[in-house]
Formats: structure tokens, C-alpha cells, sequence
């Protein structure tokens, strides 16, 4: 137990020492290996704690300080400074007037109702804590690696004489897995609320990295929808003071599944401030317009670690949601529509990494879902799409961003002969699609398990939602796979300039996605089981042992097939392209037609703007979602003791 505490603390603190290292640490050369080393030391450390713990229960590690509690708060009023000086600056008001009501409101709690609220046991662990640190310490470690290659490449393509401001970039991402750990392992609500507000902080400035005017204007969005939500965690915590005196996470969820009445205000208040960091209508834009930033901000904080913070909440307090009508009715709505709808949209993208976007929303929307559910089979299911939402992602994030610096688009119709021009990168991103969508990886069986809780629930509109969602992401993923998978012609191959740190990322997703749909099996009992055995003493796997192991074979034979020949220096014979007519023009796919006319073969996608635009749709969800949690927190407020 001892060591296990001492890895947290490592865990926590070490992060920090980084960040504060590399923003003295100006050359590239140390730079990269400050990177380097420390990103590989968390992820030891990461793998070793689940390694060590695996299995494991609740295990509440009794860490109690007052002093803590006052850097906490102390931290909480320094976000919301940083937030007002940016605010004067670009002349925000709403901005400014949600610090100015955070601040308040952190100084109230704090020297009014929290001061006697004591939680001996500040830290805690369970098998879920422990998923989520193998994939903030691996999958976000292996980002920050990526991103030394991406930011030297995007600091070659800025105005000449423009400020280097990637050690600032560099120490934010670190900061960043700091405060995830902190929310992660925090059995103190204060001190997960604070950690809350830090990536809060941290996504805003990684958004606004390059001071353009669409940056500026799109972190602000996400530094208001979060701040919302963080002060709908605020609300939490004045409830859970004053109807339940206590700040202990795991005494709330206790309390909260033996009198759902008692804790309806601060769940519902909860379950809001995960709904906003998720990024579920009407909060999806803020995502949406995160995707201005540098591609290793998309990955590491809105595919892998930033938006799973709120997901992990939400899954958390699951068992809470199923016995109280109000929150669960409210997050399996909101969830549902938020997935279904932003599957739609995603079709009419054509941009790669607004296509990855409204994607991320959409399964986060499922796992809300799941969440709103609350049935073992559906935590279990939850738990899975997290895993391989945050994996897959992450390498698709990467690739798009290699990509883009390669062909010089991230346009999906760009893409042409990307197989050809780019045969290693186009392959790990036809692993990372066919993740998302295709038997048998591992995300299709977390939507089948997801179905087959949503049945066992006679849950009919999240049966339908999900049938319809699914339809339009077979759509936008196939559309995207098919251009990937078209060959004609020989083009120059352009990947060999991309940097090494980029491809050890590349490969350590790669592997990773694959390793973890193999082990499928293995993962679910040791790490995803035990978790919903320790809170509902039930069984969550509904899918067989058999099947998911015959999957995992079958996982190993697609991947054989799709990465044979990768590496071979082997001649490439180059004949001409069959049109099925008379070629005029190989490199322009030109034939002659059946009127001796000259015709060009061309592959373009369809994406029916005009039935699944953005402003066609998105309306009806922000409407919808809107009046849904409007209506919950008066339901649940006039529930509550402070009602009554």
C-alpha cells in the first residue's frame, strides 16, 4: 500500500517538476529528451501501479491535510484570476462574470461551510481509477512524445521571426496529465474540483496556442461552457456540505445509492458539470472549435484524457443514476440524442479532423448513455468504450495531424493515393477507423454489450437511437476508409520525412489498439470486472469468454493482412491503370467513353449537406438537451432536503 501511495504521489507531483522544467528548458535538443525520459518514466510508473493493484477494490488511502485544502482553493482562485486578466484583455464579459461568480463562490465554501468538513481519507483507487491511469500515463505520455516532432514541423511552417512558444505548449501538456491524476485518484471533492478547473485552464490556452482571432474566439467558448460546468460542481459541493456533510467521493456515492432523495440536487449538479467537460449538446461546439489548436492538443486533451474526465465522472456515479429517476432519465437523454444527432452531422463533414470531432462527441455521447443506465452491463460497456474511444482516437488524431503536414490537407478528399504516398501512416489509420466501427475490434463489442444492457433495460428509445446512430457512423467511417483503400497509379512516397518521435508515437497507438482488442478478455477480468463486481456485486460481462477470445483471433488475422509487405524494399512494378475502356491519361485516371469522348475516373464522397448539415441539425439537439436539464435541476431541487 505504501508503494502504491508513493506512485500517486509521483504520479501527481512529478508532472509539475516537468512543466516547471521544460519552461526554462529553451533548445530543442534537452528539450526532447526532458520530453522524452519523463514521458516514459510516467508511463512505468502508470503501468506499474495497475500492475501492482490489479483487481483491486475501492482502497481508500488515508491522506488528510488542511493546508492542501487551502492550495486547493488557493489554485482554484488563480484559474479563475488567469481567467478575468484574459477576459479584460480580449474584452470578454462572460468570461470575466463566471470567474468573478467562481471565485465567490470557491471563498464562500471555503471559510463558510467547508472548514469543518474533515476527509481523512483524501485519496482512494479502485480497478476504473486504475483504467484511466494506464491510459492518461501511456496514451498521454505517447502524445507528448508525438508532439516534439508535430511542433517542430509546426513552428518551421509560422512567420519568420515569430515567437517560439512551445516550451510554454510543452509544460501545459504536463500540467495537464497532472490534474487528470489529481482528479482521477481524489476521494476529496475539493480537491477533484480542482484539479477540474485546471485542465479547464489548461484546454483554454492550449486552444488559444496561436493567438489567431478563430483561436481567441473559440477557447473563450470553451473556457465559458467549462466554467459552467465547473460551477455546476461547485453547486454539488454546497450540497453535498450542506444535506450530506461530507466531502468524501466515496461516502457520497454510498449515501447517494441508499437515498437517492438526499443527493438528487448534487448528482444532478455532478452529472451537469460531466455533460459540459464531455463536450454533449448544447456544449458540443466548444469541442468543435477546439480542433483550431495544434493536433497533439485534439489528442491528448479532446480524445484521450479532457473529455474522459467528465465521462469518468459520469460513470462514476452510475450507480447513484440508476436509483434516482430525475438525473438518470435526464443523462441517458441527453446522451442519446448528443450520440445519434452528431453521428448524423459527422456525415456531412469532409474535414478530417471535424470529422474525428463530432465522432468524439457522439461515442461520448453513447458512454453518457451508458452512464444515465447505470446497470452493471451498461458500466461495464462504458468502461470498454473508453478504452478504445481514447486508444483509436488518439492514433486518428495523430495520423490526421502527420498527414496534414505531409499532403498539406486535412481533407478527407485529399486523401487520394494515400495508401501510395504514404503506405505506413494511411495503413495505422485504416487500424484506428476499423477500431471504431468493424467486427471484430473491440469497439463493436462494447456497442454490442452497450445494446444488450439497453435491451435487458427495456430501454426502447436508446435501442432505436442507437440502431440509427450506428447506421450513420458505418456511413462518415466507411466513406473515409474507401478513399484510404483506393490504389491507382505509383505517386512519390512523401512519409519519409516525418519525424522519429512521431512514428514511436504512431507505433506505441498502434500497438496499444491492437494489444488491447486481443486482450480483450484479459482486461475485462482483472481490471473492468472487479470494478463492477466492488459496486454492484453483479457480473457486467454479457458477451461469452469463447466469443471474445474467437474475436481476438480474428483481430490477429486482419491485422496480419492489413501491415503485410510493410517494410519490404521490394521492386514495385508499375503498369497501366484499368479503366475498363481505352486509357488516355494514367496520371490523371482519363479513359476514353463509349462516345470517344475523354472521361476522368474520379472517387468522391457524398455527404448530403443539405439533410445532415450542422445548421439543420444542431438546433434541435441544443433545444432538446436544453429543456431536459433545465427541467432536471428544478425536479431535483424541489426533491432535495434543502427544498423541503
Amino acid at each position: 500500500m505504501e508503494t502504491s501511495f508513493a506512485l500517486i504521489g509521483f504520479l501527481i507531483v512529478f508532472p509539475l517538476v516537468v512543466a516547471a522544467l521544460l519552461l526554462v528548458v529553451r533548445p530543442e535538443g534537452p528539450r526532447k529528451v526532458v520530453v522524452c525520459i519523463s514521458a516514459a518514466l510516467i508511463a512505468v510508473a502508470s503501468v506499474a501501479l495497475v500492475l501492482m493493484n490489479l483487481g483491486a477494490s475501492c482502497t481508500l488511502l488515508a491522506f488528510e491535510s488542511e493546508a492542501l485544502d487551502f492550495v486547493g482553493t488557493g489554485v482554484s482562485l488563480v484559474v479563475a484570476a488567469v481567467v478575468i486578466g484574459f477576459a479584460i484583455r480580449y474584452r470578454n464579459l462572460w468570461a470575466a462574470l463566471l470567474a468573478v461568480v467562481q471565485i465567490a463562490g470557491t471563498l464562500v465554501l471555503e471559510f463558510v461551510f467547508a472548514h469543518e468538513i474533515e476527509v481523512p481519507y483524501g485519496l482512494y483507487f479502485d480497478s476504473l481509477s486504475l483504467l484511466m491511469t494506464f491510459i492518461i500515463g501511456v496514451v498521454g505520455s505517447g502524445i507528448c512524445v508525438y508532439a516534439l516532432g508535430y511542433m517542430e514541423d509546426f513552428q518551421a511552417h509560422e512567420p519568420a521571426g515569430a515567437k517560439d512558444r512551445r516550451p510554454t505548449f510543452f509544460a501545459l501538456m504536463f500540467v495537464f496529465l497532472s490534474a487528470m491524476y489529481v482528479i482521477v485518484f481524489s476521494n476529496n471533492m475539493e480537491w477533484m474540483y480542482t484539479g477540474w478547473e485546471v485542465t479547464t485552464l489548461c484546454s483554454f490556452l492550449l486552444i488559444g496556442y496561436t493567438k489567431t482571432d478563430e483561436a481567441i474566439r473559440n477557447a473563450f467558448r470553451q473556457i465559458i461552457m467549462n466554467m459552467a460546468g465547473g460551477i455546476g460542481f461547485l453547486v454539488a459541493l454546497y450540497a453535498c456540505a450542506l444535506t450530506m456533510g461530507t466531502f468524501s467521493f466515496y461516502e457520497f456515492l454510498v449515501m447517494g445509492a441508499n437515498n437517492p432523495q438526499l443527493a438528487a440536487l448534487a448528482v444532478t449538479a455532478l452529472a451537469f458539470a460531466g455533460i459540459t467537460k464531455a463536450a454533449q449538446m448544447p456544449f458540443h461546439t466548444w469541442l468543435l472549435g477546439a480542433m483550431v489548436a495544434p493536433t497533439p492538443t485534439s489528442a491528448l486533451l479532446h480524445s484521450s484524457t479532457m473529455v474522459k474526465a467528465g465521462v469518468f465522472l459520469l460513470v462514476k456515479l452510475a450507480p447513484v443514476l440508476h436509483v434516482s429517476p430525475a438525473p438518470s432519465v435526464m443523462v441517458m437523454l441527453v446522451g442519446g440524442i448528443t450520440f445519434v444527432l452528431c453521428s448524423f452531422m459527422a456525415i456531412s463533414q469532409s474535414n478530417a479532423k471535424r470529422v474525428l470531432a463530432y465522432s468524439t462527441i457522439a461515442n461520448l455521447g453513447l458512454i453518457v448513455a451508458c452512464a444515465g443506465v447505470g446497470t452493471a452491463e451498461a458500466v461495464w460497456a462504458a468502461c470498454f468504450l473508453i478504452l478504445f474511444h481514447a486508444i483509436a482516437k488518439s492514433l486518428l488524431f495523430l495520423c490526421v495531424g502527420t498527414a496534414e503536414h505531409h499532403i498539406g490537407s486535412r481533407d478527407i478528399e485529399d486523401m487520394d493515393l494515400l495508401f501510395d504516398r504514404m503506405p505506413r501512416l494511411a495503413r495505422f489509420m485504416m487500424l484506428g477507423i476499423m477500431c471504431m466501427f468493424i467486427a471484430p475490434f473491440g469497439m463493436l463489442l462494447a456497442k454490442w454489450a452497450t445494446l444488450v444492457s439497453f435491451v435487458d433495460t427495456h430501454q426502447v428509445a436508446l435501442i432505436i437511437i442507437l440502431a440509427f446512430g450506428s447506421a450513420a457512423t458505418f456511413m462518415f467511417w466507411a466513406k473515409w476508409l474507401g478513399k484510404l483503400a483506393g490504389i491507382a497509379g505509383t505517386p512519390d512516397n512523401v512519409e519519409v520525412t516525418v519525424k522519429p518521435t512521431e512514428w514511436v508515437s504512431l507505433l506505441l497507438m498502434a500497438c496499444l489498439l491492437v494489444l488491447a482488442c486481443v486482450f480483450l478478455p484479459v482486461i475485462s477480468n482483472v481490471l473492468v470486472e472487479p470494478y463492477v463486481l466492488s459496486v454492484y456485486n453483479l457480473a457486467g460481462q454479457d458477451i461469452s469468454a469463447d466469443n471474445l477470445w474467437l474475436a481476438s483471433l480474428c483481430v490477429i488475422v486482419v491485422v496480419v493482412v492489413l501491415f503485410a509487405g510493410v517494410g519490404k524494399n521490394q521492386k514495385k512494378r508499375k503498369v497501366n491503370v484499368y479503366l475498363a475502356g481505352v486509357g488516355r491519361d494514367d496520371d490523371t485516371r482519363s479513359f476514353q467513353n463509349s462516345l470517344s469522348g475523354t472521361t476522368q475516373a474520379t472517387t468522391r464522397n457524398w455527404y448530403m449537406e443539405s439533410v445532415f448539415g450542422e445548421k439543420r441539425i444542431a438546433p434541435v439537439g441544443v433545444a432538446f438537451n436544453s429543456l431536459i436539464m433545465a427541467a432536471t435541476f428544478v425536479i431535483s431541487y424541489l426533491a432535495s432536503p434543502l427544498f423541503l
